[in-house]
C-alpha cells in the first residue's frame, strides 16, 4: 500500500525551497547531515537535496531516528486533514486523539476498530510511516516540547499534561525522542514570562478568523462564551476546576494564540484539540478548493471568501441542544432560549467573571427537566429531552471516530430529529467534512439560483463535492446573505 496522500517528492522539494506554509504538516523534511527533522517552513538555510528525506508524519521521522528541529518546531504543525479520505485510518486517528492509548495498549485500538492489531499496524506504517504507539508517543513528546518552550509550567506539570504519570519515565522518553533532557531544552530557550500559559496554534493559510468569529458570535451561549471582533473567550471546566480561555489571532504568523487561564495541566491536550476543531485549524483548503472550485457557484464563493472554514462547536451536546432550540425560530430567538436554558438549568461557577460564570447543563440534568418553563414548545421540549436521554445513556455521542452515515442514522432515530438537524450537528459538533443538510431551504434556493431545488436534486448536485461538502454548505450559506439582507425574513439557526 503506497502513501497516496503525501505530496510527490518533486512537490515536496519545491515547497521546502519556497518555505510554502500551505504544505505545513503535509510532510516533514529530515536532514541526514544534522539528524533533525523540520517543517517545510523552517527558516534555516536549506540543506542540499542529497541530504534530505521526506516523511509523511513527525512520528515517521522520529521512528527513523531523527529529532525535532528547535527552530521551526514541528510540534506547531497542523494535522493532515486529507487523511479523512481513508475512513478506517480516520476512525483510528479520532480514537487516538480521544486518548484510547493513554491507559491501554495498542491492541485496544485494534479491538475498538474491529480489525487485527497486525492489520492496523500495517495501515499506519503504510500511510503515516509509524505505528499507532509511535504516533501516540511522538504527539505526547511534541506537546511537552511546546509547553517547555512556550510556558513557565513546572516540568512535573508538563509531564502530566503530556500524559506521563512518572517524571522519571517522562525524562527518559523526552531524552530519547528529543535528544536532550527537558531541563536542557528549557535552559536553551531561556526564561518564559510567568502568568497564564499561552500556546501557539498553527494552521495552513488562508484562515478568515474575523469571519469565523462573526459566525460563532451569532450563536454564542450567554454566560458561557463571549466573542468580540478579535477574540473568542469561553469558560471551561476540567476536573472540577473552572477556567477562562481566550483565543486570538497572531498578527504576523499563520497562528492563533490560546491563553489557557488556570487550566488543570491534564486538560490541556483536550482543550487544544477542541480549539483546533472549533476553528478548523487542520483544514487543507488547497485540496478543498481544488474539488469545490469545479462548480462555478462555489468558485465564486471561494474567490470572495478564500479563508472560510467550518466553524465548530465546543461540545457536542451543546450544539445538539442549540440546534433544537433553533428549530423554526430566528437566531435571536434561539439565543434567548439558550440564555434561559443556561440560567435555569446550568451550574453557577463561583469565582468566575459575572458574565462568564455558567456551565452548560449536562444531558442527565435535562432528561426530565420542565423545559416548557423557558418558553420552549411542547414538541421541541420533548425532542431536547430525548436527545439528553440518548446522550446520558450513551446511545448518541459525538465522537469523530464514527462515520457520518452511522451518526445520522442514530440521530434521526430520535423523535423530532430529521436529516437536516442530524447533518447540522455532524457539521458543527463533529466537524465532519462531508456533512450536507440537503433539505436546507437556503441551500436549495442558492443552488437553484432563485428556484427552489428538491432535496433529491440538491443531494445529487452535491455528489462531485465529496468528501468536502460541509465546506460547500458554508460557502452557499454565505453567498445567500446579501440576498437575505435585501429581502429580510426570519433567519434560520444555520444561516443568520
Amino acid at each position: 500500500m503506497q502513501n497516496l496522500l503525501m505530496p510527490p517528492q518533486s512537490q515536496c522539494e519545491q515547497a521546502r525551497l519556497a518555505r510554502d506554509a500551505r504544505f505545513d504538516g503535509l510532510f516533514f523534511t529530515a536532514v541526514r547531515s544534522t539528524g533533525i527533522y523540520c517543517r517545510p517552513v523552517c527558516p534555516a538555510p536549506p540543506p542540499k537535496p542529497e541530504n534530505v528525506s521526506y516523511y509523511p508524519s513527525a512520528a515517521a521521522a522520529s521512528a527513523a531516528g531523527y529529532r525535532p528541529c528547535l527552530r521551526c518546531r514541528p510540534e506547531l504543525s497542523p494535522d493532515d486533514a486529507n487523511l479523512l479520505h481513508d475512513q478506517t485510518l480516520h476512525q483510528a486517528l479520532a480514537l487516538l486523539n480521544e486518548g484510547i492509548l493513554q491507559e491501554q495498549p495498542a491492541t485496544a485500538l485494534a479491538e475498538a476498530m474491529g480489525i487485527s492489531a497486525r492489520q492496523l499496524q500495517r495501515l499506519f506504517v503504510a500511510r503515516l510511516g509509524a505505528t499507532p504507539a509511535q504516533l501516540h508517543t511522538t504527539r505526547r513528546l511534541l506537546l511537552a516540547k511546546q509547553l517547555l518552550t512556550e510556558t513557565a509550567l513546572p516540568v512535573t506539570q508538563v509531564a502530566l499534561a503530556a500524559g506521563f504519570n512518572s517524571l522519571r519515565r517522562f525524562n527518559s522518553a523526552f531524552l530519547d525522542g528529543c535528544g536532550m533532557p527537558p531541563s536542557a531544552l528549557r535552559k536553551q530557550h531561556g526564561t518564559v514570562a510567568g502568568g497564564e500559559p499561552v500556546l501557539r496554534l498553527a494552521y495552513r493559510p488562508p484562515l478568515d478568523f474575523p469571519l469565523m468569529l462573526a459566525f460563532l458570535r451569532r450563536r454564542s451561549l450567554p454566560g458561557i462564551e463571549y466573542i468580540d471582533e478579535s477574540s473568542y473567550q469561553r469558560v471551561v471546566v476540567a476536573n472540577g476546576v473552572a477556567s477562562l480561555i481566550r483565543v486570538s489571532a497572531d498578527p504576523k504568523r499563520p497562528e492563533l494564540r490560546l491563553q489557557l487561564g488556570t487550566t488543570d495541566p491534564r486538560a490541556i491536550p483536550a482543550i487544544v484539540a477542541r480549539v483546533r476543531r472549533v476553528f478548523d485549524l487542520d483544514a487543507d483548503l488547497r485540496t478543498v478548493h481544488a474539488t469545490l472550485g469545479q462548480e462555478p457557484l462555489l468558485a465564486r464563493g471561494i474567490a470572495e471568501r478564500p479563508g472560510l472554514r467550518i466553524p465548530g462547536g465546543w461540545e457536542g451536546f451543546e450544539v445538539a441542544a442549540r440546534a433544537v432550540l433553533g428549530q423554526q425560530v430566528s437566531v435571536a430567538a434561539a439565543t434567548t432560549l439558550a440564555r434561559r436554558l443556561v440560567d435555569r438549568f446550568g451550574e453557577h461557577l463561583p469565582g468566575m467573571p459575572e458574565d462568564l460564570d455558567r456551565q452548560f447543563p449536562a444531558p442527565a440534568t435535562l432528561v426530565d427537566a420542565p423545559l416548557e418553563s423557558i418558553g420552549l414548545p411542547r414538541t421541541r421540549a420533548a425532542t431536547l429531552r430525548a436527545i439528553a436521554r440518548a446522550c446520558a445513556e450513551q446511545r448518541l455521542d459525538f465522537s469523530r471516530a464514527q462515520t457520518l452515515e452511522s451518526f445520522v442514522q442514530k440521530a434521526t432515530a430520535l423523535p423530532g430529529i430529521g436529516p437536516w438537524t442530524a447533518h447540522y450537528m455532524a457539521l458543527r459538533a463533529m466537524g465532519l467534512p462531508d456533512a450536507f443538510p440537503a433539505g436546507d431551504l437556503v441551500l436549495q434556493q442558492v443552488l437553484g439560483e432563485g428556484q427552489r431545488l428538491s432535496e433529491r436534486e440538491t443531494e445529487r448536485r452535491s455528489q462531485p463535492w465529496r468528501p468536502w461538502r460541509a465546506y460547500a454548505v458554508l460557502h452557499l450559506w454565505h453567498l445567500a446573505v446579501p440576498a437575505e439582507r435585501k429581502n429580510p425574513k426570519p433567519a434560520t439557526e444555520a444561516t443568520a
